[in-house]
């Protein structure tokens, strides 16, 4: 992978409020995308989960992608597979427990680029979050690593997008194992490489989707977390890319955005207020905005969303998808796709 120098010029360290609602997508309806399929109710990047999305009415799955030791595409949100696969339990594997250093931040733990896919199709998925989502440990063992190539089986069986994500793809572009060609190769093959069909490839990073901006049609999106800033560019904060002037910069290379939800409804002691410019400036440069992540857990959201003081607990999710539905977003992330349907379908009445 080439990274190309991405040039932001006169940006702002922080996005403008404003008290007017932002203009929702004029031509499509926004969309529901299964976030590491539905994993609020099954182990996150297991096929059950992304079939579970489909069933409760997701239009995408989005299957995160890292690579094995021998080139294979394999849906996991982290490289580290410890806290999401029984490695640990798993003797012959003792001595690839191992410390690294992956975009700045040192992890100790087993990474799928030590294993050959013959090896972690031996494993089996784990929620992994078992104090939070005890419901889904009952699924724990049951179900395989499953392959890029799989998703996208299911994604063209089924009928629905697939929105998949490259995980940290300088850092595999470093040990010679891209990302970009292996991903490009799997579209085309699944006859899934046109602009017209439902595909959308994110990043955190900027130099892949610059590549991939030269290899393949498929719409684009730059994820944009809530601080920090691309492991691949030094310098530039997330905060600078979703002011009008980083986002134009955006629209050089990407269709959309993939923005953490705090950009579009700002919090003010622990409660949302009102909406941001960031939809209202990326409409203006014919970027889509897809808002992640929408959790049902109480923790994971805003004060004025939450029912009760338990942090594991149900909050209102519905009202929270709705809320940022009336913001102008094009589509939602959401663990709980049934639940951000349901106030989709709902709020276009």
């Amino acid at each position: 992978m080439t990274t190309r120098r991405f040039i932001v010029a006169a940006m702002a360290a922080a996005i403008t409020l404003t008290t007017v609602p932002a203009n929702a997508q004029p031509t499509d309806d926004p969309i529901v995308i299964g976030h590491r399929g539905a994993s609020g109710y099954r182990p996150e990047h297991t096929l059950a989960s992304y079939r579970l999305a489909i069933e409760l009415g997701a239009d995408y799955i989005e299957p995160d992608v890292v690579s094995t030791k021998d080139g294979v595409l394999v849906a996991r949100h982290e490289n580290e597979i410890g806290g999401t696969t029984d490695v640990a339990a798993h003797p012959e594997f003792a001595a690839r427990r191992t410390t690294k250093v992956i975009d700045g931040t040192t992890i100790t733990g087993w990474f799928t680029e030590d294993f050959t896919y013959a090896e972690l199709s031996t494993l089996r998925a784990k929620e992994r979050l078992p104090l939070v989502r005890p419901d889904n440990t009952a699924y724990d063992g049951q179900f395989q690593i499953p392959t890029l190539d799989e998703v996208l089986d299911l994604a063209v069986q089924e009928g629905v997008g697939v929105y998949p994500e490259t995980k940290h793809p300088s850092y595999f572009d470093s040990i010679g194992l891209s990302l970009e060609e292996p991903l490009v190769a799997a579209l085309e093959a699944h006859d899934l490489d046109d602009k017209k069909d439902d595909v959308i490839v994110q990043s955190f990073e900027v130099g892949n989707l610059q590549d991939l901006d030269r290899m393949t049609k498929v719409d684009l999106a730059q994820l944009v977390d809530g601080s920090k800033g691309p492991a691949d560019l030094p310098g530039v904060t997330y905060a600078s890319m979703v002011t009008a002037a980083g986002l134009k910069a955006i629209s050089r290379y990407a269709d959309g955005v993939g923005a953490h939800k705090d950009w579009v409804l700002p919090r003010t002691n622990g409660a949302t207020t009102v909406s941001s410019n960031v939809v209202r400036d990326a409409h203006k440069v014919n970027l889509v905005v897809h808002v992640w992540t929408l959790r049902r857990e109480n923790q994971f959201m805003a004060t004025n969303f939450r029912v009760g003081t338990d942090p594991n607990a149900p909050g209102d999710l519905f009202a929270e998808t709705q809320a940022f539905l009336d913001a102008g977003v094009d589509g939602v992330f959401s663990d709980n796709p049934d639940i951000a349907a349901a106030a989709l379908a709902d709020w276009l009445g």
